[in-house]
């Protein structure tokens, strides 16, 4: 069957790959799966937002849903509406970090967690069927704009609840907020005026183009935060995607460290209060989690990459803990999501109780070197593509849980996995010489090409024999 759902909900660019059709139909699918009830529906700043966001509206209430529109609002903060306020089920309009021209939707159970694949499945096939459970004109669902205000300031209050507040008042942190002209600008600043920070922003602008940098937040396009945070003398700065969901820190000295590595230092925080308890994360994680676990006798689970493979094991195994690499920290005790404002609530509370500066707690932690590339890659090609990687590394140690990790020896790794939002695939690597990394990464990129290449020439013969 085909497939609507990626790695995280349903990606595209309006016009191209889905139109407004495409999108009511959808919304009919959804709701016609959730058999009516209500439905918390929010968006990010996207310039095609509110076309998505009200033709997924006209779908889910001819089936009789009722929609409760908050309009702009975070991923995180949606998710934990939907389960506080008793939703049947939430749609957030995103495409998170994807560049600007592409949009998304996430659909969110009952429980405040995108829901699972078998779940998709099942919409999917209400999808592409045309299995829509249509209301007749009397029972049509009905539409409601609601004020986000109260939804965020219930949000933040609820975050703040999980640190000791007075002792990060009383710090007076300076910190330097960079929400990608997007939502995050809504709930981090005002998290941190409410714990008496010294608050400076950068890129806080509402705009769809994302004029100040791509949504994504990366080392490449965070020049401007790290600068700003030295010259203003700042403790540290923070750096979301188009959702606010993920977070990437610079300590005061300006130096970006990758999200597996603030979320190792959280790990290492909870884990010396809580010993023992169990840490999710994905396949493209560093080796650093795994070894801050182990010294508080932690036990690290591996998931997919993708926040719903590690929000939905955290909830199996009521693990109070979840990393991602790429800046998600799924914090239980509050809701097993990924949150850029909670996870920035933690470190303020770590800084305040350890009163060291951010970069001295980084040092601390395991030292690996970490390079990550993008290699396009038609969607087509990608199933293709997995297939000759598998077959080129079936003599090495080889870990198949999401596309192809090679594992080098116990601190070097390569991970080769196609992208579930772009045409892309991504590798990651890691080793603790730089000169190994090097090496790991050439290798690794080249025999990615090699593969795509094959794969085409494959797929460009198979195409003249069939004309």
């Amino acid at each position: 069957m085909k497939r609507l759902f990626g790695t995280n909900g349903i990606r595209f660019i309006l016009g191209e790959d889905l139109n407004v059709d495409d999108i009511v139909r959808i919304g009919m699918a959804v709701g016609t799966f959730f058999k009516g009830g209500r439905c918390l529906l929010g968006r990010d700043i996207r310039k095609t937002g509110e076309i998505v966001a009200q033709a997924i509206t006209s779908g889910l209430m001819a089936t009789g849903c009722n929609v409760y529109d908050v309009g702009l609002i975070t991923t995180p903060a949606l998710q934990f509406t939907v389960k506080a306020q008793g939703f049947d089920f939430g749609v957030m309009i995103t495409a998170s970090h994807n560049p600007p021209e592409y949009n998304g939707i996430k659909v969110i159970d009952h429980d405040g967690v995108e829901i699972e694949r078998s779940k998709e499945e099942r919409i999917e096939d209400i999808y592409f069927h045309e299995k829509f459970a249509l209301s007749n004109w009397r029972n049509v669902g009905r539409h409601y704009y609601c004020n986000n205000e109260g939804i965020i300031e219930e949000y933040i209050k609820a975050v703040i609840r999980h640190i000791d507040a007075d002792v990060v008042k009383r710090k007076k942190f300076t910190v330097v907020i960079d929400p990608a002209n997007s939502v995050g600008i809504l709930t981090t600043p005002r998290l941190a005026k409410i714990l008496n920070c010294r608050v400076l922003t950068i890129n806080g602008n509402l705009d769809g183009d994302f004029p100040g940098r791509e949504p994504e937040p990366r080392p490449d396009n965070l020049e401007g935060l790290a600068t700003t945070v030295v010259s203003s003398g700042a403790d540290f700065g923070v750096a979301h995607d188009g959702d606010g969901d993920r977070a990437i820190f610079i300590d005061e000295k300006g130096n970006v460290h990758w999200g597996d590595r603030s979320g190792a230092l959280i790990v290492e925080y909870y884990l010396r209060e809580h010993p023992g308890e169990t840490v999710v994360t994905p396949v493209s994680s560093s080796v650093v989690i795994e070894e801050v676990a182990r010294r508080h006798g932690g036990r690290v689970v591996y998931t997919k990459v993708g926040s719903i493979h590690v929000s939905r094991k955290m909830l199996e195994l009521k693990a109070p803990l979840g990393v991602e690499e790429n800046g998600g920290v799924f914090f239980g005790p509050h809701h097993p999501v990924r949150d850029g404002t909670m996870t920035t609530a933690l470190i303020l509370n770590i800084l305040a109780k350890e009163e060291e500066p951010l970069s001295k707690l980084m040092a601390r932690l395991p030292k690996y070197y970490q390079m990550k590339l993008r290699v396009p890659c038609p969607n087509e090609l990608k199933e293709n593509v997995l297939k000759v990687l598998r077959e080129a590394t079936k003599d090495m140690k080889v870990d198949h849980t999401d596309g192809v990790k090679i594992w080098y020896d116990r601190r070097s790794w390569v991970l080769i996995r196609p992208s579930g939002t772009e045409p892309i695939f991504r590798i990651y690597a890691e080793a603790d010489d730089k000169s190994k990394l090097n090496n790991i990464v050439n290798k690794a990129k080249s025999m990615l090409e090699d593969a795509i290449d094959e794969v085409t020439k494959k797929d460009r013969f198979n195409t003249l024999r069939t004309e």
